[in-house]
Order: C-alpha cells, then sequence, then structure tokens
C-alpha cells in the first residue's frame, strides 16, 4: 500500500517485467485490478464515469499509436475532451488558449500544422505530452516521458513537470527506466521487483548501492551529485584481466626541463587535486609543474594555463596543470616501496612565500619565488576516503619538513606551514587490491609520510642552497 500525495512528482522505478506499465494502467482505470483498491480524491477509480476521470487524470502512455494522421494542433485539441459538452460546438477561447500554451510549453508550436507521420519520436512524443497537459489534468500519469527526447528537452520537460508540481500542485507521477533523472527530480520512488514493492522512500532512501545492484542484477556504484543533495548511479562495466592488473608509475615517465615537469601516465589516473587545471576529483594521464617568472600576474590564470598547455601539445581537460617560481633543477622525487605497495613522489619547494596559516596576517608585498607543489602517484586502487586521508597525510608531513628545516613565515616569525600557492595532488592508478585506508598509522600513510618528508626536505635543502649562492 501507497499513497501519493497532492503536488509530488513521484517515480515508479523497477527493471523490465517489474509491473511498473502494469500499475500505471490501474491507476488511470485502463485495466482492472482484481485485488485491494485505487481511490482518487478519496473515491474509488471505479466509481468515476471515464469522463469525470478524465477531468482529473490524464495518461502519457510509453508508446502512443495513432490510427489517423492528425495534425499536431488536432492532437493536441482532443485534449480537451472531457471539457466539453458536444465535440466543436462548446469549443471556445478557453479550450484554444489551452491548447496553444500546452503547444508553446512543450515546444511543439512552429510545427503544430504538421501531420504526426512527418515527425521524428521524440517529436511525436512531446506532442502526446501536450495533448495530455491540455486536459489541465489534477493528476499526470506518465510512461517513460523522457523517451525519445534529446537531452535538452529532458531536462526542460523535467523543469517543466517540476515547477509545475510545486507552482500548481499538480500531482505527477512518472515510470522512469533512468535512475539518474528519477533520483534527480522526484520527492520520492517506488522500487517494484517482480510486481512487488521492494522499497518506498526518498530517492536519497530508495538508491542505495546494495537495493539496486540487487535489483537490477548489475554492478554500479552511488555518487553524490556535484551540484545538489541528490544521488546519481554509474554503471561499473566489466573488469578485463588488463585492469586488474596494477601498473607501476616511476621515474620513466617522469620528464624535467627548464620549463615544466610532466610526467604522462600510460593510463589515466584517478585524481585529486588543487592544481590550477584538474582541481577536485577526475581521472588524467598528463600531469605539469610550470614554472613561472616570480613577478607572474594573470587576471585569470586557469584560462592562461589551458592556453600554455594547448601550446605545449596538452590537452586541458586530461591534464592536472600547476605553477611554481621555483627552479625545477631543485625537484626531488622518489619511488618508494613497501611489498606490494609503492609510491613514487614528486616535490618542488621554495619559501620565499612561505607562510603561517595559523596567523591572521598576511603578506602584502611581493618576495622571492616560492610555493610548494607534491605530487604523489599511488600504485594502487583507492576508496575516495583514502584519497582524502592522503591528502592530510602528505600534507602533515610537509609541515613536518618545515618544522624541522625551521622554516619562518618573514612577517610573524613563527614557523611556516607551508607557502600561500602550495598544490597538492594524490593520483592512483586503481588497479589490484582496494586500498581502503591512508592516514598515518597504516602501510600507504607511512609510505606517503616518509616520502613527502624526505622529497620535501631535500628539495627545501637545494633551494636554500641555491638562495644562499
Amino acid at each position: 500500500m501507497f499513497e501519493v500525495h497532492k503536488g509530488e512528482l513521484f517515480g515508479v522505478l523497477g527493471p523490465n517485467g517489474s509491473g511498473k506499465t502494469t500499475l500505471l494502467k490501474m491507476m488511470s482505470g485502463v485495466m482492472p485490478y482484481g485485488h485491494g483498491k485505487i481511490s482518487i480524491k478519496g473515491k474509488e477509480i471505479s466509481a468515476y464515469t471515464a469522463k469525470e476521470l478524465a477531468k482529473i487524470v490524464a495518461v502519457l502512455p510509453q508508446h502512443s499509436a495513432q490510427t489517423f494522421s492528425y495534425t499536431v494542433k488536432e492532437t493536441v485539441s482532443l485534449g480537451r475532451y472531457a471539457h466539453q459538452r458536444s465535440w466543436l460546438q462548446s469549443w471556445n477561447t478557453e479550450d484554444e488558449e489551452m491548447v496553444k500554451k500546452a503547444m508553446a510549453q512543450t515546444g511543439i508550436t512552429a510545427f503544430q500544422d504538421h501531420y504526426l507521420d512527418e515527425l521524428s519520436g521524440g517529436e511525436r512524443q512531446r506532442v502526446f505530452l501536450a495533448q495530455a497537459l491540455a486536459q489541465e489534468p489534477e493528476i499526470l500519469l506518465l510512461d517513460e516521458p523522457t523517451n525519445h527526447l534529446d537531452l535538452s528537452f529532458q531536462k526542460e520537460l523535467l523543469d517543466q513537470l517540476k515547477h509545475w508540481t510545486e507552482e500548481r500542485g499538480l500531482t505527477v507521477v512518472s515510470i522512469f527506466h533512468d535512475l539518474n533523472l528519477a533520483g534527480l527530480y522526484c520527492d520520492r520512488l517506488l522500487l517494484l521487483e517482480k510486481g512487488q514493492v521492494n522499497q518506498i522512500g526518498t530517492p536519497i532512501e530508495v538508491l542505495r548501492e546494495e537495493r539496486i545492484t540487487a535489483v537490477y542484477h548489475t554492478s554500479i556504484e552511488k555518487l553524490a551529485h556535484p551540484a545538489v543533495p541528490k544521488p546519481q548511479i554509474v554503471l561499473l562495466p566489466e573488469e578485463t584481466a588488463q585492469n586488474r592488473n596494477n601498473i607501476e608509475i616511476n621515474e620513466q615517465y617522469l620528464t624535467v626541463n627548464d620549463d615544466h615537469i610532466q610526467l604522462i601516465a600510460p593510463k589515466p589516473l584517478r585524481t585529486l587535486s588543487s592544481g590550477v587545471t584538474g582541481a577536485g576529483f577526475g581521472w588524467h594521464h598528463t600531469f605539469i609543474n610550470r614554472h613561472v617568472d616570480q613577478n607572474y600576474d594573470c587576471s585569470d590564470p586557469v584560462q592562461e594555463m589551458k592556453e600554455y598547455l594547448g601550446t605545449h601539445g596538452f590537452t586541458g581537460e586530461e591534464t592536472v596543470g600547476m605553477m611554481t617560481a621555483v627552479n625545477l633543477n631543485d625537484a626531488s622525487f622518489q619511488l618508494y616501496q613497501e611489498g606490494e605497495i609503492s609510491v613514487f613522489i614528486v616535490v618542488t619547494a621554495g619559501t620565499g612565500n612561505a607562510v603561517d596559516a595559523t596567523s591572521s596576517q598576511r603578506m602584502s608585498s611581493k618576495l622571492a619565488p616560492g610555493t610548494i607543489n607534491t605530487w604523489v602517484f599511488i600504485n594502487g586502487h583507492l576508496s575516495e576516503a583514502a584519497f582524502v586521508q592522503a591528502m592530510v597525510t602528505a600534507t602533515e608531513a610537509k609541515v613536518k619538513a618545515l618544522l624541522d628545516l625551521e622554516i619562518r613565515d618573514p612577517i610573524t616569525g613563527t614557523i611556516a606551514t607551508g607557502t600561500s600557492t602550495d598544490s597538492l595532488l594524490i593520483a592512483a592508478a586503481q588497479r589490484g587490491e582496494t586500498i581502503e585506508y591512508a592516514g598515518t598509522i597504516t602501510l600507504l600513510g607511512n609510505l606517503v609520510s616518509k616520502g613527502i618528508y624526505e622529497c620535501t626536505t631535500t628539495s627545501l635543502k637545494r633551494y636554500k642552497k641555491r638562495h644562499s649562492l
């Protein structure tokens, strides 16, 4: 038993054969039901006449067949049938306005005089939706409404439906095959399995990874939407033996020259970084640490960096790009390994703009070149938690190196925690066994800590030696 509330966008999910379309047909009064009851506005559906029901409920089936070749406008006009005492004799200005409004809302006005058999599948879908809207229903039943629609019209349609539920109190019950669209737009979801209710609830409650995997019998992963608090589902293709085998990122992929340090991986790596380009989580196979003049000043460093990458033959979307004013010959890099886990560390470090992050004071003048840029390439498969923990571990090790070398904030005189423009990259091949944690007490954390501390220390000593000459 379940209820759909007024003004709700209610989604129905389930694999093929789970009973989604059958349920919708029973709710529309088209198909009889043997057990239980269906009530609309407190009245059992069987007590309504067909015309009474049509004033309340409009239906957009998955495949709308037409016996006669009507024009678009004629087809939409059929939606006004429930509001007329007799066809044509009672057609009035209100009917005309509702038909025009429904066509405008679905973007079909431009071809209102075309015949249905002249239209594409997506265009016909929009025509039948307009017909349903022309009924001015209180309840709209939709069977895969985005079927045949391109991406822009899918969004436009669902945005409009969501607006109508919120502003007009329209109740929408819709079948979805696309779990992500359902999760993004629906207030609540009903998940069916073999004709039975598996779960009813909010998208977060229903779209649980283990539940969807079990009902749909396929491998998926649930992710958070980047802009709104809604779950998104991604399919996981079957891994080949090649993908299961690990790859080792090491010095053979690294090139250092006066202009930039580059590392080009043999396969895209999962990354978490604070780079100028490629920031946040992503997949990248090219990594650039570019030398810039200590007086570098640009109003749009991201765009300027993309232009630099393009000039040098790199694709910005596939590249994590960083900048440093440090002489790149002072870079330190080394592979650290313990058992089956290995970590390749690359660090460029300078302290001219060293800063104590705990101080409320900030430097107002430009000093000698600084920036500690750190790359951590982990040859393994990391959980998201391990990515974040690796960043914390790397930062703690960097601060320890600054402490032991007594690097100070020139304004406060206190021990510096970094420089004002530091960048950090964690990259993983995402192959082999999953590494769940990367805190300081773990084997991976220990390798990261040791590597960051030693490479940062070496690079800083080279920097200090160069600037003491």
